[in-house]
């Protein structure tokens, strides 16, 4: 290995009258140059003019992609990609990871592939909160952040600083991905504040009465899109349905970042075979209909440093009803006469009565059913997750990327909807 590409300490060395310091390799602990007091002395082999000043550029270079993407899967992650900050120039300000850490010059992207068999509870209608609590929960809180934290050790330990950006679940800014943020809570987050007004204490998420720190700033706390992120890294590219799609897990993983100071070598955006099949699985198996048919025309379109990104124009106020509650045939956890009083219809949405979604609707929906949520512990029950699930079936199939990977598909039966 060159010795520009290992991780080297320097100590001190005073029985060596012609140097103040000797640079080693960590592990070999050989020494690989004499750093001296005095100008013209050979480091390297070559001439230096001032050795000390010369030997701290050789530690800036010590930090390379290669360490990083080592340290992160020996740390846990399952892949990692880096782009350079100008990929984002452009984005919407209140998108824009470039407003985060003005001196960043890459951002680092980690995959951490979600087992697929916390999808066999919903996929047999047999138990649902694996699904969030793991591949959710689990990954956003646990695993993904004890990587965050070790990975950025590494690259803080050769003098950059490491940005680290975890996924913080819910939201108290509310995007459509397509540079248009909004200024809402989030439905759980309304609810808790609604119960909680009483009191003094103001919902530690709420963040839509921010203001600019600064002439210049963006308010706090900005969210930029994680799945564009993940393609600037090269990690994949969106599918139809807006779910992040990688060639090694199809729509299973879950993402996080960390913005550094070093200017690393990056990865060229993924331009290999294209992972969404344009099939319309995931249209057909959404129980709410919330994603556009392929050949609508509706779609939204984002241009990343030259790399056009599309997908369809999904109606997120609507998935979000039905990705938590799912609906009349797809919920067995709500009794069916609820949905047949639909209490001062407060379930019209859900029930074909109206198609307007908004969030005055999506809060009658979550005060209607709030009573049947198994477990409330911050990340809310999967209920749905069909386009997920038809996106795994069908990647699994000949030709997809998936196709292989297990013995077993995913789908063994028709999938299942209650008749009622």
């Amino acid at each position: 290995m060159p010795v520009s590409e290992k991780r080297c300490l320097i100590l001190s060395f005073p029985t060596a009258p012609c140097a103040t310091a000797v640079m080693t390799d960590w592990k070999t602990k050989k020494i690989v140059c004499l750093i001296p007091s005095r100008p013209a002395a050979l480091v390297f082999g070559r001439r230096v003019r001032q050795g000390v000043h010369n030997a701290r550029k050789v530690c800036d270079k010590m930090l390379t992609s290669e360490m990083i993407k080592k340290a992160a899967l020996a740390a846990g992650a399952d892949n990692c990609g880096i782009a350079p900050m100008s990929r984002f120039n452009g984005a919407p300000d209140e998108m824009n990871p470039q407003f985060l850490f003005p001196e960043a010059k890459s951002c680092i992207g980690f995959v951490f592939r979600i087992p697929r068999g916390v999808q066999r509870g919903i996929e047999e209608g047999t138990q649902f909160y694996q699904y969030p609590s793991m591949a959710y929960g689990g990954i956003n809180e646990i695993f993904a952040p004890a990587v965050l934290y070790q990975v950025g050790k590494v690259i803080e330990d050769e003098g950059y600083e490491a940005f680290i950006y975890r996924n913080t679940g819910a939201r108290g800014v509310v995007s459509d991905m397509d540079g248009s943020p909004g200024n809402t809570l989030s439905p759980e987050e309304q609810i808790e504040i609604n119960e909680n007004a009483k009191t003094a204490t103001a919902h530690h998420r709420s963040v839509q009465f921010t203001r600019p720190t600064r002439e210049g700033n963006i308010a706090p706390d900005l969210q930029f899109q994680f799945r564009i992120a993940a393609v600037a890294c090269g990690l994949g590219e969106i599918g139809w349905s807006k779910m992040l799609l990688t060639p090694e897990f199809g729509p299973l993983q879950r993402v996080a970042f960390i913005f550094t100071d070093a200017e690393l070598e990056y990865d060229e955006m993924y331009s290999g075979k294209p992972l969404c099949r344009r099939c319309g699985a995931c249209v057909r198996e959404c129980p709410g209909s919330c994603i556009p048919a392929i050949n609508s025309g509706k779609t939204v379109r984002v241009d990343l440093d030259g790399k056009i990104l599309e997908w369809g124009d999904i109606d997120m106020w609507r998935c979000y009803a039905f990705y938590t509650h799912a609906g009349r045939y797809y919920n067995p956890f709500v009794p069916k006469e609820v949905w047949d009083k639909n209490e001062n219809g407060a379930l019209d949405l859900m029930e074909g009565v109206t198609d307007v979604a908004n969030e005055h609707e999506i809060m009658k929906i979550y005060t209607s059913l709030q009573r049947y949520f198994p477990s409330w512990v911050g990340y809310n029950m999967a209920k749905c997750g069909g386009c997920i699930r038809a996106c795994v079936s069908i990647l699994e199939k000949k030709g997809g990327c998936m196709e292989g990977r297990f013995k077993q598909p995913l789908r063994t039966k028709k999938a299942w909807r209650l008749d009622r």
